[in-house]
């Protein structure tokens, strides 16, 4: 290569990892093909890492298919690309592209060709992977052993993560880190606990990802419990610490831990910057009945997603404020937001509270006219529940018929409750037929199908009740009285 050349290079390289890289894709492009670069392996490989980096790997697409003669490098760079960016598949594409070509990999190709079957899931693939790993001999590389164990933690192979873990000479907290999230990931939480007392490092993500599974677990004291410990060990919380802590300081009531997260978050910055936070705030204070200051959040928020018109009209439901609700999702509506299927769960919500049964008939009719949005099992539930609610028996029971899905318990439940409150025992015994038939191991559901009966004086039915509890051997849960139950 000439000298001429080798600077066209380098200054190829320079422009490539510059400040203003994503800006000037086309015309570093355009550079190294003037300087008759284009087939320079070195520079390509380098081209379509920043690209990967910037996730233009079309881009990138576009350039290696232009290459007459790719080499090992260029391919590397491919398939990381792929692995980081998707789709990942590609990155397996590009691998039988390269044995095609008779070009040996090496750890460079492994280590992102795993991670790309730990993002597909591939387990299968993976073990093919690793068995090619075996024959080259290049297992004993940190970075393919960190792939592996991520491909089986991943996958929840977690035998198979733990002896390659247990192999390892050097491990990093992002190898501890993988194996924590894999036990916990597949239900084995105090293996993963167990995991996280052993670290002799720890980085922030561990720390999250601990709290975030013993949440996810019901373990919220614990949970709380470690945010405390993270604390302690002047480790600082970032946007992920916040939003998976405020949950949890709901559900225990932990105000005044709550409260410091707004406090400090606020200090941060994140309130402002990070729309996650502010809608998990809105939420905390919401579930605490504090709408004034979730109210506040909602209005500093420099940026609002969908969620957050969500969380804050559903918070106005739970709290006895479905007027307001609806007002903000017509607000939300006028401001061109456009609402998704949680939205309608919210605002339904909020007719239900609120009594609106003309309202919750005209926002769930706009849903498939209006918006485009096909009605799931929860908006049926709550356009019942509505019904339910303001003694529309029949109607309600006509829109459980009519639905596109099978009906839940919980829909036969919310009718029956409504059928008992309203004195119509005749669809109550309907709703509880269909009860009996979802349910046949619920004892309860057979209790107050014969208190009906019994009510009514109808004993023969009593007596078929206790026969058919007998046929299904359902015994009666203590707890539970029946008129004609011994």
């Amino acid at each position: 290569m000439g000298k001429a050349c080798r600077e066209a290079e380098r200054r190829v390289l320079r422009l490539l990892h510059g400040h203003e890289t994503r800006k000037q894709l086309p015309q570093i492009h355009a550079h190294f093909l003037r300087h008759g670069l284009h087939q320079s392996n070195q520079v390509l490989a380098h081209f379509v890492s920043v690209c990967g980096s910037l996730k233009k790997m079309s881009y990138a697409s576009r350039v290696f298919q232009q290459t007459q003669n790719p080499k090992n490098i260029l391919f590397n760079s491919m398939i990381k690309g792929y692995s980081l960016c998707g789709p990942f598949e590609h990155a397996l594409l590009l691998f039988n592209l390269m044995k095609s070509h008779t070009i040996c990999p090496d750890e460079y190709t492994f280590a992102p060709l795993l991670k790309a079957c730990s993002s597909l899931c591939e387990f299968r693939i993976g073990q093919c992977v690793h068995s090619q790993v075996l024959r080259s001999g290049f297992e004993s590389f940190g970075s393919i052993q960190i792939g592996i164990v991520e491909l089986c933690a991943t996958c929840l192979v977690m035998e198979d993560a733990k002896k390659m873990f247990d192999k390892m000479p050097h491990k990093d907290v992002i190898v501890w880190n993988l194996l924590i999230r894999g036990f916990c990931k597949g239900g084995n939480v105090d293996m993963g606990l167990s995991l996280f007392r052993k670290m002799s490092e720890r980085s922030i993500v561990s720390w999250n990802s601990m709290i975030s599974f013993l949440a996810q677990s019901g373990r919220d004291s614990e949970a709380l419990r470690i945010f405390g410990e993270m604390r302690e060990q002047g480790f600082e919380p970032d946007d992920a610490t916040a939003v998976s802590v405020l949950p949890v300081c709901a559900r225990l009531g932990a105000v005044d831990v709550g409260q410091w997260i707004h406090s400090y978050t606020d200090s941060k910055g994140l309130l402002q910057e990070v729309i996650s936070v502010g809608n998990a705030l809105i939420d905390f204070y919401c579930k605490c009945g504090s709408l004034e200051l979730a109210s506040s959040i909602f209005k500093q928020m420099h940026r609002q997603d969908v969620i957050t018109w969500n969380v804050m009209i559903l918070g106005l439901a739970f709290n006895g404020k479905g007027q307001h609700g609806v007002e903000l999702f017509e607000e939300m509506l006028n401001k061109g937001v456009k609402p998704n299927n949680a939205t309608f769960v919210s605002v339904l919500a909020c007719c239900a509270h609120a009594g609106l049964v003309e309202k919750g008939r005209d926002v769930f009719a706009s849903m498939s006219l209006s918006h485009k949005i096909k009605p799931k099992l929860e908006h049926y539930g709550c356009m019942i529940d509505i019904l339910c609610r303001n003694g529309r028996t029949k109607e309600a029971h006509g829109m459980i018929k009519s639905m596109p899905m099978k009906p839940s318990a919980a829909l036969w439940g919310s009718l029956l409750s409504s059928c008992r409150s309203y004195g119509d025992l005749e669809l109550a015994e309907t709703a509880l037929r269909e009860l009996i038939n979802l349910e046949p191991w619920n004892s309860g559901n057979y209790v107050l199908l014969s208190n009906i009966y019994a009510e009514e004086g109808r004993w023969d039915k009593v007596e078929q009740v206790r026969v058919l509890m007998r046929e299904k051997c359902v015994k009666k849960t203590p707890g539970h009285s029946a008129i004609g139950f011994s």
